[in-house]
């Protein structure tokens, strides 16, 4: 490298100052100290782009001053121009022209600079010490050449560096030191060939056609005449024409290519040329178009493969002719346009196609991202039916959708989005980060929304994809990622082993790539889909989870509801507090400890604080009842199968049962306390207890028939069913379809609600029909105007000595909540009251029978028919 500048700057010093190669007088070796140490790497630093700037425009302001404003519009007009080409080199270069500037507001024309005059040569004759003039403030006082030469140091006043000067002052070239010689004029001879290659230049001149002196114009009659020129010119010509070079006959006006028609060929006609040549412009222009199309900027990442592969195509194209140009110059070739235009439409085919895709493409919506994929499977398939069995567009389809499958690859082995990729179908919502809503709500899929988004081909096993990227997500937040060991075939590779066996498969190319994709996402949605499922049987507890709902919602185990149910109906008896949460959240923790399955921790009693009595108010309607709730909170994992809507059926039917319960508890406590009585009243009274024996048999039978037909049976096929289920989302539509099932047949679906309406107010006439009882029981005792209920005439005589009186506490007991009831036998006899209930009984009863057999007939559930007819099972039996 220093041999290379040393050498370089003997030459630099030899053309500058116009000596002789070799010379080494003192002069010569005092330059060439000077340009090393110029051309030396030092500290010095870049020019002050401010600076330069502030220079710029102070010479505007000096144009404007001097009423030059030409000039200062012409600066400002091509700085601006310099802004849209950025150079980190721009102030260096600037900063020179500043300083390389004389006077540009006087010397702005050439021929303002004033003329040089020639200078005397200079005498070679020797060099003396006379000639140096030594006295102070000569020339020679600052080279110090009297001292020793110190070659290591740098040096600090270096003239070629340090040489600075205004804008506008003007420079004396008379005062240089150095002489500057005439400008170096190379000599013909140097380029001129030898006497016997003179006929090789001339004939590349007279090849050169559009030169003026070659035009032999021949008249045409009344057209302009025309310059005949050889096939061979006009081969070439149209060639660097399809190549996207300028040339001499054809032209590019606007998207179009034309031609000049001032040429003609001496054997052919003007209109078969023509002919000839439109078709070779229509073809250049269809090059041209994929030529400007790759230029464009592309910001989907498969436009850019797609780009690429245009650009790859057309260099073939280009290199194809190129050969053909090389033949042409071969020995013996012979030159045909036919030939030509057969070669070129065989090299283009596939070009040409690809343009007529660009035009479609410009003109649908830029709203369209994969519209280019689309059409290129049209493309390919259409080919493919016209019997085309080329790889060259199957090669670039698959090419771009290995490209496009980066980020659905992506999504289906990390979870992770590609935040590059705005044109991918599956968006993330940053503000959900409930992990019970991790499944539902993280994400979304665009396939609503934003169809265009998704390729047309692809849209059979998009869900699929949606639901593997959502697996990999719920295993990350599980810790439960699998080995990269153990994950499946990149897609890239898939796609690229379909595309190399696809000409050797007997299959069309729309199967290849179904075929293909299918693969891709099977092979993930098998894998991540067996690993969430293994996770949620395994480590999340969902069997255990679902045990735990049925015995806290659906009555599995009724020992454990029965202490439950007897705490809250004895308060509501008493009209106490019978729904304070603290309370029920204690006596449902302690009743369900018991359970295995059960965490006791995770139940919680929610009340709506509605047990105050008031006498105007139905607090002995079983629909206070749903003032409260048991809520089982589930652990995230399954919390995102078992959905709120379907714990919310969970909560209505846990009620639903709970009110019948409610109903039955209070007709056989107030039977048992009839039983406690000696004797009862000792009257037959038939019309009591046929009514106590038939709503027994109606809420029997409702009770059964929901636990031990409809949830009992719906429950082996719901686990049958979960059990078989692929993913996630299959077990989440078979869950929402179980629980969906059990509030049809449980009648709590919005279709039959009058049904369930009917079978409310039949367990409302059934405590109704108990408080009759007991305040019927508590009135036998002395006629009492006030209708006061005397506790002392209830107690009964005891004929057993070993009798206590904590039996006699226990009937005050169960009368206290007399004191709460409403119910008066003065304005309506107690035998009256009886038979309005047995006709509400009867109406009702019918009612609910007929609108089940409406209900079978209508969608042929055979529930409702058993239902229906259990509960006409005595219909007729009791006649008033």
């Amino acid at each position: 490298m220093v041999l290379a500048l040393g050498e370089l700057t003997n030459q630099l010093v030899v053309e500058v100052a116009k000596v002789a190669p070799g010379n080494d007088s003192p002069r010569v070796q005092t330059l060439r100290r000077r340009v090393e140490r110029a051309l030396r790497p030092g500290p010095h630093g870049r020019v002050d782009q401010f600076a330069v700037a502030r220079q710029l425009d102070g010479l505007q302001e000096k144009f404007e001053v001097v009423d030059r404003p030409e000039l200062a519009d012409a600066l400002r007009t091509r700085l601006s121009e310099l802004e849209n080409y950025p150079n980190a080199w721009h102030p260096e270069i600037l900063s020179l022209l500043l300083q390389l500037s004389d006077r540009p507001s006087l010397l702005s024309r050439i021929e303002n600079l004033p003329k040089r005059e020639a200078l005397p040569a200079d005498d070679d004759g020797p060099l003396s010490w006379s000639n140096l003039d030594v006295n102070p403030h000569s020339a020679f006082e600052d080279e110090n050449i009297w001292e020793e030469v110190d070659f290591a140091a740098g040096s600090s006043d270096d003239d070629f560096s340090s040489i600075a000067s205004e804008i506008s002052a003007p420079r004396d070239l008379s005062n240089l030191d150095g002489g500057i010689e005439a400008e170096y004029v190379i000599p013909d001879d140097v380029f001129v060939p030898a006497d016997d290659d003179r006929d090789l230049l001339v004939s590349i001149r007279k090849g050169q056609f559009w030169r003026s002196e070659n035009k032999a114009l021949v008249p045409r009659g009344k057209e302009l005449a025309s310059q005949i020129i050889t096939e061979l010119q006009l081969a070439r010509e149209t060639i660097f024409m399809l190549q996207g070079l300028p040339t001499s006959i054809f032209w590019h006006l606007d998207e179009d290519v034309v031609m000049d028609r001032s040429y003609t060929l001496k054997h052919s006609s003007s209109q078969a040329l023509s002919s000839l040549l439109q078709s070779f412009m229509e073809i250049g222009t269809q090059i041209d178009s994929l030529r400007r199309f790759t230029k464009s900027p592309q910001v989907i990442p498969y436009m850019q493969t797609f780009c690429r592969g245009i650009e790859e195509r057309l260099l073939e194209f280009d290199r194809k002719l190129s050969q053909n140009q090389v033949n042409y110059l071969s020995a013996g070739c012979m030159v045909s346009l036919l030939q030509l235009l057969n070669d070129v439409r065989q090299y283009s085919c596939h070009l040409q196609l690809l343009s007529d895709l660009i035009s479609r493409l410009k003109r649908g919506s830029e709203a369209q991202p994969m519209r280019c994929l689309d059409l290129l499977y049209d493309l390919v398939c259409m080919r493919e039916a016209l019997g085309d069995e080329s790889e060259t567009l199957s090669a670039l389809f698959f090419s771009c959708l290995k490209t496009y499958t980066t980020s659905i690859s992506r999504w289906m082995e990390t979870g992770h989005l590609d935040s590059q990729d705005n044109t991918f179908f599956v968006q993330k919502h940053a503000e959900n980060r409930d992990l019970k809503t991790i499944w539902h709500d993280w994400y979304t899929l665009d396939d609503i929304d934003r169809p265009q988004n998704i390729p047309k081909f692809l849209k059979a096993g998009i869900r699929k994809i949606f639901i593997t990227g959502k697996s990999m997500v719920f295993l990350r937040h599980l810790n439960a990622l699998p080995d990269i060991s153990e994950r499946p075939q990149n897609g890239a590779l898939m796609l690229q082993d379909s595309q190399s066996t696809g000409s050797f498969l007997p299959h069309p190319f729309s199967s290849l790539v179904e075929s293909a994709f299918d693969r891709l996402v099977d092979s993930h949605h098998s894998s991540s889909a067996g690993l969430l499922r293994k996770e949620l049987d395994e480590q999340c507890g969902l069997w255990t989870s679902l045990d735990a709902l049925q015995h806290v919602y659906l009555g599995s185990d009724l020992s454990i509801l029965g202490t439950i149910d007897t705490k809250i109906f004895e308060l509501m008896d008493r009209g106490r507090s019978w729904d304070d949460k603290f309370l029920l959240m204690e006596v449902t923790r302690s009743a369900f400890s018991v359970m295995p399955t059960i965490d006791p921790s995770r139940l919680i009693v929610r009340s709506a604080g509605c047990s105050t009595y008031d006498h105007q108010s139905p607090n002995r309607s079983v629909r206070i009842l749903e003032s409260i709730s048991i809520d089982y909170v589930l652990p995230w994992p399954v919390a995102n199968i078992i959905t709120p809507d379907a714990m919310a059926t969970y909560q209505r039917i846990s009620t639903f049962l709970l009110q019948i319960r409610r109903s039955k508890y209070a007709i056989v406590k107030q039977r048992a306390r009839e039983a406690r009585r000696a004797g009862g009243d000792g009257k037959d009274n038939k019309l009591v207890h046929a009514l106590h024996h038939n709503l027994l048999w109606f809420l029997d039978s409702l009770y059964s028939h929901l636990t031990y037909f409809v949830i009992a049976t719906s429950n082996q096929y719901f686990h049958l069913a979960l059990s078989n289920a692929e993913d996630v989302d299959a077990m989440i539509a078979v869950h929402q379809s179980y629980t969906a099932s059990l509030e049809e047949q449980c009648l709590l679906s919005k279709n039959l609600s009058p049904i369930h309406e009917a079978i409310i107010n039949l367990l409302d006439l059934s405590i109704n029909f108990a408080d009759l009882q007991t305040v019927h029981a508590a009135e036998e005792g002395p006629a009492d105007p006030d209708n006061t209920i005397n506790l002392d005439a209830l107690r009964p005589s005891r004929v057993a000595e070993d009798d206590s009186d904590s039996d006699w506490d226990e009937d005050k007991n169960e009368f206290d909540h007399e004191q709460t009831l409403t119910i008066s036998f003065r304005d309506s006899p107690y035998d009256q009251q009886m038979r309005n209930v047995k006709l509400q009984f009867d109406h009702l009863a019918s009612f609910v029978a007929d609108g089940l057999k409406g209900v079978a007939r209508a969608d042929g559930m055979p529930s409702w028919n058993i239902l229906a007819d259990r509960l006409e099972w005595q219909k007729g039996w009791l006649r008033s």
